[in-house]
């Protein structure tokens, strides 16, 4: 009885320092700009070589725009109503100039191609609850000589897309900082 005791034991000590183990070796996930704290993000870099370039593009307003409006299909779209892609380019241009330091002439511009997605919360597809807390998210591509250099998506809270614009500052201030 008394060995079966102390196997006991044993085998509980051991799994208790896994349980420890596991915990403090697990993989933290960090975000890289403190702006991406504040909604999911996900983001990946694609080619390290021209992103200074491209920033250089982007600073002094190099830089072509595309860009599109997925708004919801299952259920009527609220944001059909309160945004146009106008008013979201028009946005990203306020933003965007905030970032313009100086003039200069490239050849090949900065391709920023981005759309804006509604978050359809009647879509049978929905993995979870928690995929229907977000109003939806923006993806942003950025591109040089039609090379995929970066990638961004974040989500946006606000159904009236009142914090468009901080998602774009966070996308761009991402982007910078690389």
């Amino acid at each position: 009885m008394k060995k079966l005791f102390y196997l006991l034991l044993f085998i509980f000590t051991v799994a208790l320092l896994y349980g420890f183990y596991l915990e403090l070796t697990k993989k933290q996930n960090h975000k890289r700009v403190a702006c991406q704290e504040k909604t999911t993000t996900f983001e990946k870099i694609y080619s390290n070589t021209p992103i200074k370039e491209a920033i250089e593009r982007l600073k002094t307003d190099n830089y072509v725009i595309e860009s599109r409006i997925e708004y919801s299909h299952y259920m009527p779209s609220h944001l059909i109503t309160v945004l146009t892609i106008q008013k979201a380019n028009t946005l990203l241009e306020t933003v965007l100039k905030s970032h313009h330091t100086h003039t200069k002439e490239f050849s090949n511009p900065l391709l920023i191609d981005y759309y804006i997605y509604e978050n359809d919360k009647e879509d049978k597809g929905k993995k979870n609850a928690n995929a229907k807390e977000y109003a939806g998210y923006v993806v942003f591509e950025f591109k040089l000589d039609n090379q995929l250099l970066y990638k961004i998506q974040t989500d946006y809270m606000d159904t009236n897309a009142n914090d468009l614009e901080e998602r774009f500052k966070c996308v761009l201030d991402s982007f910078l900082s690389l």
